[in-house]
């Protein structure tokens, strides 16, 4: 699996000759020119998860590429959008994406919750070879190979997202949701995240506009 990351919460993850982009939203960069997508994912309807000024430009250039998204987002921006619900299976290419959450987490008690799917990319037998959970803490049932985890958000505090990487304990996990912070306070949260992760959790860094190899 290949992961490339283009700031903030917008990643590429190319698995079996399947290239899907998730999150292209207004914190990332350097998505604008790609091509060849077999999907576009997006967790839930919020800016910096779904740019409204550059999205069309990106789907016109991938004019093959399934459109998902979390219910509400589909709702709103209507055909050829599919909406992904909490459990639903579904492929692309040669990837199993299995729907997983519903709701974005609390950002505060007078805040309307929306929905937030999280997506699951693997194969039958291994359904959670990696996991973007946009902007939930949501736990899979089943055992994560790749975490995308979320480092720093308005409704989170930096002790749940320790516990957050604890309880889903997957074999790798990298930082996403940090476009919010000036680089110079990245090192505090990837720091903590990568001294208080489980043992059996490799915690890595990829750059925006770089990428990884899992």
């Amino acid at each position: 699996m290949r992961i490339a990351h283009f700031g903030h919460s917008c990643i590429l993850v190319e698995k079996d000759g399947t290239r899907i982009l998730f999150d292209p939203g207004n914190f990332s960069h350097g998505f604008e020119g790609i091509t060849g997508l077999d999907a576009i994912a997006v967790t839930h309807q919020h800016p910096d998860h779904i740019c409204p000024n550059r999205i069309e430009a990106l789907i016109d250039a991938n004019p093959q590429a399934r459109l998902l998204s979390d219910p509400q987002t589909a709702l709103m921006r209507g055909e050829p959008w599919e909406a992904v619900h909490a459990g639903e299976v579904l492929k692309v290419g040669n990837v199993q994406i299995t729907g997983g959450g519903g709701r974005h987490a609390v950002i505060h008690p007078e805040i309307p919750v929306i929905d937030n799917t999280v997506f699951q990319l693997g194969t039958p037998d291994d359904p959670s070879q990696l996991v973007h959970p946009g902007d939930s803490l949501w736990v899979p049932s089943t055992p994560v190979g790749v975490l995308a985890i979320p480092a720093v958000a308005p409704w989170m505090k930096i002790h749940e997202t320790v516990d957050y990487l604890r309880a889903v304990n997957p074999r790798f996990a990298f930082p996403i949701h940090y476009g919010i912070i000036v680089p110079e306070a990245q090192g505090i949260y990837f720091g903590r995240l990568n001294e208080m992760s489980p043992v059996e959790t490799e915690f890595r860094v990829i750059e925006p506009e770089d990428h990884a190899e899992f």
